[in-house]
């Protein structure tokens, strides 16, 4: 490529990252006269460590003494970062369960990420009496929002028969669609309850019977759906981390338990006086010290905490775990 080629082909990026800085900097009644879509840029605003680092970045110049291939990365980022996520409820079959004396389908229900680089899904079961719960409890609370949305309402006779399954099937579908479009439902505990909570408990049942390869398995399934859902409030997934690094631990797997408690201990940062700060900074320290890390850092932090509260009885993490979910 020439030189004049190769300057025309900088301004042009130049251009590009100049318009991108420019439509990020809307004023407050522009924003106000646009939908609010969930996007992955909101990231940002839960570290503030990275806002300061990316901030700098995002107010470079265009006239500035970057690359070609800066740019092209900046440019990139950009449009990562600001891409839209949602999730998508697919329901692809059924299956019809017999006992004792009951008999009722389970929908199987695939949620997937989309807009994102992110290619995981989540599949659960629910059957009709989940759903119908749900309703009840939506209702009770968002009974303004809720006032539009239809349910499929029993029948009599015919629940098993094809037509009515397929019939639910896309029922279900767009009703789980319509109850995430909507921002208070989607992010409400009785949404999220609904498609998490049986995971949870069947697997902190199994954590307290000793069953911790099938505890695990269970969390692990369970906590990237649970991050999908709970954007808006990151913290609420802690006892959920603090259960696989319960699980890790007693399966001999230091590492693994050492990575996941410094996610839910990121996300405590700012939350001492949360239940589970000091068991699973003690339980940190222990897995520092075995995988000859540093635990010094995290004992003065241990030791700050004491010494600005007063002492009072703190359960061990795993004592913590077992009491989550007992009926």
């Amino acid at each position: 490529m020439d030189q004049d080629s190769h300057c025309t082909a900088e301004r042009e990026l130049l251009e590009a990252v100049s318009r991108i800085t420019t439509s990020s900097t809307t004023s407050p009644s522009d924003e106000e006269n646009q939908p609010k879509a969930e996007i992955s840029c909101q990231v940002r605003k839960e570290n503030p460590e990275k806002d300061d680092t990316q901030d700098s970045s995002a107010t470079l110049s265009p006239n500035s003494l970057m690359t070609t291939k800066e740019l092209q990365e900046y440019w990139r980022n950009e449009k990562r970062q600001c891409k839209q996520v949602k999730l998508l409820f697919e329901i692809p079959s059924t299956r019809i369960v017999e006992h004792h004396l009951s008999k009722y389908v389970m929908y199987k229900i695939i949620i997937l990420q989309t807009g994102s680089f992110d290619s995981n899904k989540s599949v659960i079961e629910r059957r009709y009496s989940d759903f119908e719960k749900l309703h009840r409890n939506l209702l009770e609370e968002f009974s303004e929002e809720m006032e539009d949305v239809t349910f499929p309402k029993k029948t009599l006779t015919g629940n098993f028969t094809e037509e009515i399954i397929n019939e639910r099937k896309l029922a279900f579908k767009d009703y789980l669609r319509l109850l995430y479009s909507m921002k208070y439902i989607r992010r409400s505990k009785k949404f999220i309850d609904f498609l998490t909570r049986p995971e949870l408990q069947e697997a902190y049942s199994c954590l307290r019977g000793g069953q911790y390869t099938k505890a695990l398995e269970i969390l692990l399934e369970v906590i990237g759906l649970q991050e999908r859902l709970t954007r808006g409030n990151p913290v609420s997934i802690v006892p959920t981390l603090c259960a696989i690094v319960v699980c890790y631990k007693d399966l001999e797997n230091p590492a693994s338990a050492f990575e996941y408690g410094e996610k839910a201990l990121s996300l405590l940062s700012a939350r001492t006086s949360h239940r589970y700060y000091i068991p699973l900074l003690e339980t940190m320290i222990t897995l520092a010290y075995e995988l000859g890390k540093d635990f010094l850092s995290l004992q003065e932090k241990l030791e700050e905490w004491k010494t600005k509260k007063d002492p009072i009885r703190v359960f061990t993490l795993k004592e913590l775990a077992v009491r989550e979910y007992v009926q």
